[in-house]
């Protein structure tokens, strides 16, 4: 065992009794949860204070793209708490400056200007009220089978279950379908025909919306908890071109898929598409202090180069969170994380994914790239019923808890969703690590494999 391992269960009991009376915990009945308390963590493993160590397959929540604690990134956060712990937003500060700077580098085309937010959904609300603004218009179009952040605007935005309790009639928010072969809304047979049609079903919807009354389109470019569906070939260029057509802002919500999440900077980079705006979080500095952001094309710009946006935070590029940032993005360039998450993805993930569905039949589809993969779970892959229905609670999930239990007693922390279990570890996993969480997986889905036909 080592030093971090070093067990500590009364010290464990204290957090998890502090937790239990202090805590409201988010999406959660509070009643009915029962969290880990966590003792620490390093690169692709964390461990509770009973002395047990877990590979995180979820990367904390698919930020965590150059695992916990790295060194550099620390380092970082200390040099900079050292010289000046934070400062107003209006001011022009160094860790700030470079930050903008290194994403605008990475960005696709024209995405030059950077606004800082404390997060994803708040990214999401300032990039809409660009839209709205720049274009005079107020509607937005976004997908079912989405998750946008849970601020009001964003929430609206979200397409699964977690909308409904706030589901707001004056949002302006149509919902469409996206494509998704596997479990196509257009009866296609083909990713050509599921592209096709999509496209068509898109700009149907716009047609009797109006296009003249549409402010903004608004996609994850690979969409992240509702299940990794990987666009077909030509669909994101074919939205660029409605929106085109239609003087439609194009918002790419690249808060889950980028800064190496799919083996490229930034998802849309699979594409060869540029949108007009692109929401970050989560992987631009590993979550190490909250940080999210709109990446901005010139022409929205100019939009404000005389009149002020009307929109700010007081956290704003938060100097503490703009360096670690800096030091982010730099191991990344250093290290070749990028890369990594793509080689290791091709070489050891895919085929070992691939290998688990020939064995398994509770397997009835994997899909992804780079370190973005989901396995879709089914009771029959003939009929492709889900392993558990559509939202379920309680009794009716008990074979995907199950599934997680089985993964956590092997080591393995699963990120679970519905039918789902994705694989997202950390962008710098070594092979060594995937194969370990492989074996994992493959011992637990014996447990899902019990309830399927």
């Amino acid at each position: 065992m080592t030093p971090h391992l070093a067990p500590d269960p009364e010290r464990g009991a204290a957090v998890k009794a502090a937790d239990r009376a202090h805590v409201f915990h988010s999406w959660s009945a509070q009643g009915l949860i029962d969290p880990l308390a966590v003792a620490g963590a390093e690169g692709s493993y964390f461990w509770d204070y009973e002395g047990n160590r877990y590979l995180d397959f979820t990367s904390g929540l698919v930020f965590t793209n150059i695992g916990y604690q790295h060194p550099k990134v620390v380092a970082a956060i200390q040099e900079q708490a050292a010289t000046m712990t934070t400062f107003a937003p209006a001011f022009a500060v160094e860790a700030r400056s470079e930050a903008a700077r290194l994403i605008a580098s990475h960005t696709p085309g024209d995405l030059d200007k950077i606004f800082f937010t404390n997060g994803g959904a708040e990214a999401i609300e300032n990039a809409v009220r660009m839209a709205r603004l720049h274009t005079g218009r107020h509607k937005v179009l976004a997908a079912y089978r989405s998750y946008h952040g849970a601020t009001n605007t964003a929430i609206n935005l979200t397409g699964d279950p977690r909308r409904w309790a706030s589901d707001n009639g004056s949002s302006g928010t149509v919902h469409f379908w996206a494509p998704f072969l596997y479990r196509s809304a257009f009866y296609a047979s083909t990713e050509e025909e599921e592209c096709a049609r999509a496209l068509q079903h898109l700009e149907d919807t716009i047609a009797f919306e109006g296009p003249g009354t549409v402010a903004a389109i608004v996609l994850e470019t690979v969409p992240g908890t509702a299940g990794i569906m990987t666009p077909p070939p030509g669909y994101l260029k074919g939205v660029r071109e409605i929106c085109d057509r239609y003087g439609i802002v194009f918002v790419l919500d690249e808060v889950m898929a980028g800064f190496g999440r799919t083996g490229k900077w930034f998802a849309a980079d699979h594409h060869d598409v540029v949108p007009d705006l692109m929401t970050f979080a989560k992987g631009v500095n590993s979550g190490y202090v909250p940080l999210g952001g709109v990446a901005i094309s010139a022409a929205i710009a100019e939009t404000f180069e005389k009149r002020p946006f009307p929109g700010g935070l007081t956290y704003s590029g938060h100097p503490l969170a703009c360096a670690a940032a800096v030091a982010t993005i730099k191991v990344m360039e250093d290290e070749k994380v990028v890369e990594n998450a793509a080689h290791i993805g091709a070489t050891v993930i895919e085929p070992g994914l691939r290998d688990l569905a020939e064995r398994h039949p509770s397997i009835g589809e994997i899909r992804g790239t780079g370190m973005f993969w989901a396995l879709e779970l089914v009771r029959n892959r003939e009929t492709r019923e889900p392993l558990v229905p559509y939202n379920a609670t309680g009794a009716d999930a008990a074979p995907m808890a199950a599934f997680g239990a089985a993964c956590k007693k092997n080591g393995l922390w699963p990120f679970i969703n519905m039918n789902r279990t994705h694989v997202v570890p950390p962008c710098n996993v070594t092979g060594a690590e995937a194969k370990e969480g492989l074996a994992a997986l493959d011992e637990a889905l014996t447990v899902a494999d019990e309830y399927a036909g």
